[in-house]
């Protein structure tokens, strides 16, 4: 999967550490971030398979970081033991005053 998050787009918070077997229902099921969110979504140890609405599913691995665009829908699935987490980003508050 092609990771692409514009330079101009931070950090400001990530989920907990989730695992197959403490993955919150709502991830597993069809769900986007707010407007002007991005996500970047780590797996830690294992795998996971992540699917974006009108895209084919991907296998993500510490390897393989995913993109979780703004508004766009999505949802992970976990058939194997996995450590993961979600880190949220959107603009940077300065650049984003000063437009």
């Amino acid at each position: 999967m092609t990771y692409e998050i514009p330079e101009n787009v931070k950090k400001y918070s990530e989920s907990p550490i989730f695992t197959h077997l403490t993955v919150p229902s709502a991830l597993t099921a069809t769900h986007r971030t707010k407007p002007g969110t991005w996500g970047r979504l780590v797996v830690l140890e294992g795998a996971l398979i992540y699917t974006r609405e009108g895209h084919s599913p991907e296998v993500v691995s510490n390897e393989t970081p995913a993109t979780i665009y703004p508004a766009e829908p999505h949802f992970v699935t976990c058939n194997t033991p996995v450590r993961f987490k979600v880190e949220f980003l959107r603009l940077n508050r300065e650049e984003n005053s000063n437009g």
